[in-house]
């Protein structure tokens, strides 16, 4: 069976030559022309992707990661003509998995959809794998089930979110370059989104750490990268 996408794109030529790429592929193609409807066709189908546009009539992208992200785990890849890394923060920090700027080559989009469902799988199949935690002082990670607690309270994690605190937490009082997080959780070497990371650290933090004094549990190693104490 087809992995199934959906595009949300208001610019009809845009999301034809998208659709028309990814058929190539051998993708199921969806196409809706607003927010609203995007949304309500994401919530009542099931997808493998979607494909967002952020500056949408009706309802933009911002919003519709939102809501999508309190019922669904799906990839997301939110497309705009803004080259401000604000709007990539702001959209990562909903849960977005990736941000990419128009103009971009069909070619650069499929590779970017193949490289998330890609990964998307194999974690949801891993799932299915013997159960495996890891704890650390107060904090409990469910690598099977994919579950989250700071001293016993759970916590609610993106697909991203948890796989980069798990990566370090399983690689304790080592450095790791935000370079080398990026390629080892995304598994793209793309120049300029490196403020990817940054983001997903900033807001695994605000879910493990007290907020108190020095972080408990990563570290920020200045000018290099992140550590996560053992």
């Amino acid at each position: 069976m087809s992995n199934r996408i959906l595009i949300v794109e208001d610019e009809p030529e845009i999301a034809e030559l998208e659709k028309d790429y990814l058929e190539l592929s051998g993708f199921e193609v969806s196409i809706e022309k607003d927010g609203t409807s995007g949304l309500a066709k994401a919530l009542a189908e099931e997808f493998d992707l979607i494909i967002l546009d952020l500056m949408l009539p009706g309802m933009d992208g911002f919003e519709v990661t939102k809501q999508i992200r309190e019922t669904k785990n799906l990839p997301i890849l939110l497309v705009s003509a803004k080259k401000d890394d604000v709007d990539k923060i702001h959209g990562l920090g909903l849960g977005a998995d990736d941000y990419i700027t128009k103009p971009f080559s069909p070619s650069e989009l499929v590779a970017r959809v193949k490289a998330h469902i890609s990964r998307f799988e194999r974690i949801s199949g891993s799932a299915q794998t013997a159960n495996e935690t890891v704890e650390i002082r107060g904090l409990k990670i469910d690598k099977s089930a994919r579950r989250v607690w700071v001293n016993g309270e759970e916590k609610t994690f993106t697909t991203k979110e948890f796989d980069l605190l798990t990566f370090l937490a399983e690689h304790p009082n080592r450095v790791f370059t935000k370079e080398e997080l990026f390629s080892e959780i995304w598994e793209m070497e793309l120049v300029g989104d490196i403020a990817t990371v940054t983001v997903h650290v900033k807001k695994i933090r605000e879910k493990i750490e007290s907020g108190k004094g020095k972080p408990e549990y990563i570290e920020t190693i200045w000018g290099v990268g992140y550590r996560f104490k053992g």
